[in-house]
């Protein structure tokens, strides 16, 4: 990061009103912390929304004291996780039908700022923040999703890291043990005194892991460390400004890998791993620092603005060839091993860096009947792969020998980047019960590529390609929600969805689709939820190639434009909390119904042959999420069982593909020892379903088994 940079950055957050930040006007908390910032605010602001809202609060966070993403999304209509891990570190989420590779299809933020590595010019990347350090999270979908991009099909995922306290001292110390060497260390401590205000977080958690190498250390787990800090003060007449600054550093290193298991395999031993695999290992460091400034002015007026740069290395070191023969080359051999071994086995350093920078803002304006929000937001990102790939021998003993070691770059040596400029124009306008949001969001994207040759580390010799791809698009949206009683109210809303084409799209075609919603939000009887239809009409459907969906070695990196899709369905949700005089009783349920065809027939690298009709892979029909719990005075009861639907992870005529339908139940049980402290039980699986969670590479990965975790905490 440059001082030319750094100096551009904080006159533009200071002097601009720039956008696509996400945050929502809250009459209900008026002393909020502009460094968490929101795209709903509150479950009270969710019926002010044209789309479906979903607000998970730190109170139903504590219910499961999740760290699991996976396992936190599960009872939230309209979204699909695909599983890759079993911990939730590289979750893979979709919203509505687009589809779960790797998050490419969503937006995904935390505290208001785009998260992803380089969500421009590397979409699929390998990151996802550490969700048992958040404190509250929100899911936005439909209309008024559009406001945040660059990807506004799906929706918003925006994860709200810890408040700085608004009055006194806060924390918490929190230690858990559990299966599979599981552990997780949790503090945190914040002051507030004078309008200055800090805050520092520490979580650190890991685990050995659930699956069995047949040799050498049987750690397939993983360790990841977690560190934040807060500063904030406030200052001018009535505190009128506010200035916050956020830093953020974790690391992780994880022994997993994508090599699944054969068919036969899974079904004698679901949890084992080949000995192929056992040099598979993740590295990563993450440092995001974020500065937040805001101005209220006038009657009602606010000024928000935010400079961020995320910088993100990566390294995973694993098997580059784990397709369907290879797979069962391993396992033959590991049934009947030769002292010739296995030779010519590649492991590749998937080594990247990855930078986003930028600085956004709003202007929020009362006037009348109307609340108009401008903005502006100017983004860099890139993603700089040096790769290489070196040579083992798989020996008789199951022992791995490096025979020869390749060239840093020698793989692969790119630099895929991006440069986005968005302007942003919502207006809220309310005619009595009637409220009617406009929005229109404009792009200008310049993405690009460039490439050296794999014989040239040190990029002396010149460009071997240089490609780029300018974009301008208008995105326009219209929602609105119509008050018919204090138990009912309507909405409905359309928009246009869109995704820039990625450097790797060779015909470099944006993803382009009208989505659709209508349905409403209720309160009857003490229930409260909503029902909301939805439809979206691809004219042009990206497909991201990964290995995490068996793309294959050559084209990984690549995008691929599939045609036209249509996706529709409905969205249900209910709860309601039962009350006797000596406990209470909640219960929610909510359901999800996908139809998903193509439109056309196509050959996929990612999918197989593609034919009209055909369901998208990983988009399960139906999905099922039922809570339920009891609360006494010092002993509180939750659980959770989720149902999802059969699905398929490609197109093969053959049948070998199946993900089946599969019921996991989760548990939770918590004594209060006094207003402080309380002492924990939790199972995942409870009844140890076993159950495939993906077929990346053409081989099985399991979902996690049962696992307990014991846990004790302190809060003041």
């Amino acid at each position: 990061m440059t001082p030319k940079f750094i100096v551009s950055t904080l006159s533009m957050a200071v002097a601009l009103s720039l956008s696509a930040n996400a945050v929502a006007k809250d009459a209900t908390n008026k002393e909020k912390n502009f460094e968490q910032i929101t795209v709903i605010g509150s479950q009270a602001a969710i019926n002010d929304i044209p789309g479906s809202a979903t607000f998970i609060s730190d109170e139903q966070l504590q219910k499961f004291e999740f760290t699991d993403i996976s396992r936190v999304l599960a009872s939230v209509p309209g979204v699909y996780v695909q599983e890759e891990d079993g911990y939730g570190l590289r979750p893979n989420i979709g919203m509505r039908g687009t589809g779960t590779g790797r998050n490419d299809k969503i937006s995904v933020m935390e505290d208001g700022v785009l998260v992803a590595p380089a969500p421009y010019s590397a979409p699929s990347a390998y990151y996802f923040p550490t969700m048992g350090r958040m404190e509250s999270i929100e899911v936005l979908k439909g209309a008024a999703s559009v406001k945040y991009g660059p990807r506004t099909t799906g929706g918003v995922l925006n994860l709200l890291s810890r408040s700085l306290p608004t009055e006194g001292s806060t924390g918490l110390v929190n230690a858990e043990l559990g299966s599979d060497g599981f552990y997780k260390g949790h503090a945190y401590f914040g002051k507030e005194k004078n309008n200055a205000a800090g805050l520092i977080e520490v979580f650190s958690y890991g685990a050995d892991g659930f699956k069995e190498l047949p040799v050498g250390s049987d750690n397939t787990g993983f360790e990841k460390n977690d560190v934040l800090l807060k500063f904030g003060y406030k200052f001018g007449e009535n505190n009128a400004h506010n200035l916050e600054m956020k830093i953020k550093y974790s690391d992780e290193q994880s022994d997993e890998t994508y090599m699944g298991l054969t068919e036969e395999d899974y079904k004698a031993s679901p949890n084992r791993r080949y000995a192929a695999s056992q040099k598979d290992q993740m590295n990563t460091q993450h440092n995001a620092y974020q500065l937040n400034y805001a101005y209220r002015f006038g009657d009602g007026y606010e000024l928000l603005a935010t400079a961020y740069l995320n910088d993100f290395h990566r390294n995973w070191y694993k098997a580059s060839k784990v397709s369907e023969s290879y797979l069962a080359q391993y396992s033959e051999f590991e049934a009947a091993p030769t002292a010739e071994g296995v030779e010519g086995i590649g492991i590749k350093a998937n080594n990247r860096d990855y930078q986003a920078k930028g600085v956004q803002s709003e202007l929020h304006i009362p006037a009348g009947d109307h609340y108009v929000t401008v903005g502006v937001r100017y983004h860099e990102d890139e993603m700089d792969r040096f790769q290489w790939e070196d040579k083992y021998t798989l020996n008789q003993d199951l022992s791995m020998t490096l025979t020869s070691q390749g060239v840093p770059g020698s793989d692969s040596n790119r630099v895929d980047s991006a440069k986005a400029t968005t302007l942003f124009i919502q207006d809220q306008w309310s005619i009595d019960a009637l409220v009617i949001n406009a929005g229109l969001r404009y792009e200008d994207i310049t993405i690009t590529r460039v490439e050296w040759s794999k014989s040239d580390p040190k990029r002396e010799n010149g460009l071997t390609k240089d490609v780029s791809n300018d974009t301008q698009i208008l995105v326009p949206s219209l929602g609105a929600t119509y008050t018919v009683s204090d138990s009912l109210t309507l909405l409905a809303g359309i928009q246009q969805g869109y995704a820039p084409a990625a450097p790797g799209n060779a015909d470099q075609e944006e993803e382009e689709s009208v989505n659709i919603e209508f349905g409403g939000r209720y309160n009857v009887a003490g229930f409260n939820g909503e029902i909301i239809a939805f439809f979206s009409d691809y004219s042009n459907m990206h497909g991201n190639c990964t290995a995490s969906v068996g793309c294959s070695d050559e084209n990984i990196g690549d995008q691929y434009n599939y045609g036209e899709v249509e996706v529709s369905g409905f969205e249900f949700s209910a709860g309601r909390i039962f009350e006797t005089n000596s406990a209470t009783f909640p219960v929610r349920l909510t359901y999800t119904y996908t139809d998903s065809q193509f439109k056309n027939d196509f050959a996929s690298d990612i999918w197989g042959q593609v034919n009209k009709g055909d369901a998208m892979p990983y988009v399960p029909e139906n999905q099922i999420a039922l809570s339920f719990g009891a609360v006494l005075s010092s002993f509180a009861f939750d659980t959770q069982v989720r149902y999802v639907s059969d699905a398929h992870a490609d197109l093969s005529t053959d049948g070998l593909n199946a993900i089946d339908s599969r019921v996991v139940w989760d548990l939770a049980a918590k004594y209060l020892i006094d207003d402080n402290q309380k002492v924990y039980l939790t199972v995942d699986n409870l009844f140890d379903n076993t159950y495939i969670a993906n077929r990346a590479n053409g081989g099985i990965q399991p979902g996690k088994p049962r696992t307990i975790q014991m846990g004790y905490s302190f809060a003041f």
